[in-house]
C-alpha cells in the first residue's frame, strides 16, 4: 500500500509543478509584460507611418543603397533569406584569423567601402558575434556622412544632428560603448523634408 501511496504522491506533485512552471508562471509573466512593458514584451518593433511593421529597434537589417547609412557586415545575412530566416539562425562565423575564407571576406567589404570612398573601420569590415548587431559606431556613421549627403543633396551638419539623435549611450552609463541605431537613423533620413 506504501508503493502506491508513494507514486500517487509522486503523480500529484508533478502535476502541480507542470501547471505551476508550465502554464502559471508563463501565463504570469506574459500578462505583466504586457502590461508593464508592452513595446518591450512584443518585440520592439518599429512602424512606418502607414502602420506596416518595418524592423525591430533590437535586431539589425542590411542597408546597401548609397542614400542609407550601411550596417554591419552579417554572417546570417541578418536572417533575410529563406533558408536562415526559418531557423532563426544567429551567430559568427567562427572561421580562425588566417582562413583565406574570412579573409577573402573582409577583402570585398574593405574593397567595397574604399570604392564608396568610405575609410574602412571594424564595424563595417567585421562583423559581430550574433551577426545580427543593430548599432555601428559613431566613428563609422561620422564616415559615411559625405556620401549619403552627397546622394541626398542634404546639408551634412543635418546628417550629424540626426546621428547625434540617433546614438544610444553606453548601458546604465558604463557597459559598452555609444552606438548608432542604423535602422533609427536611416528611418530619420527618410523622415526629413525633401531639399527644394
Amino acid at each position: 500500500m506504501s508503493q502506491i501511496r508513494q507514486l500517487n504522491k509522486a503523480v500529484r506533485s508533478t502535476l502541480a509543478l507542470w501547471l505551476l512552471t508550465a502554464l502559471i508562471y508563463p501565463l504570469f509573466m506574459l500578462i505583466c509584460g504586457q502590461i508593464v512593458l508592452p513595446f518591450q514584451a512584443n518585440g520592439s518593433l518599429i512602424t512606418n507611418n502607414q502602420g506596416t511593421v518595418i524592423g525591430s529597434a533590437l535586431i539589425g537589417q542590411p542597408f546597401n543603397s548609397d542614400r542609407y547609412f550601411w550596417s554591419r557586415p552579417s554572417t546570417v545575412d541578418y536572417s533575410t533569406s529563406p533558408e536562415v530566416a526559418t531557423t532563426g539562425t544567429s551567430g559568427a562565423s567562427n572561421l580562425a584569423p588566417s582562413n583565406p575564407e574570412l579573409i577573402e571576406r573582409i577583402q570585398k567589404e574593405i574593397t567595397r567601402l574604399q570604392k564608396a570612398n568610405i575609410q574602412p573601420t571594424a564595424d563595417l569590415v567585421y562583423t559581430s558575434g550574433s551577426g545580427l548587431d543593430l548599432h555601428i559606431s559613431i566613428n563609422a556613421a561620422q564616415v559615411q556622412v559625405q556620401r549619403v549627403a552627397s546622394v541626398r543633396s542634404i546639408n551634412p551638419t543635418q546628417i550629424q544632428s540626426l546621428i547625434t539623435k540617433n546614438t544610444d549611450n553606453r548601458f546604465l552609463g558604463i557597459f559598452g560603448e555609444p552606438g548608432v541605431n542604423v535602422l533609427k537613423l536611416n528611418l530619420a533620413l527618410d523622415a526629413l523634408p525633401p531639399n527644394r
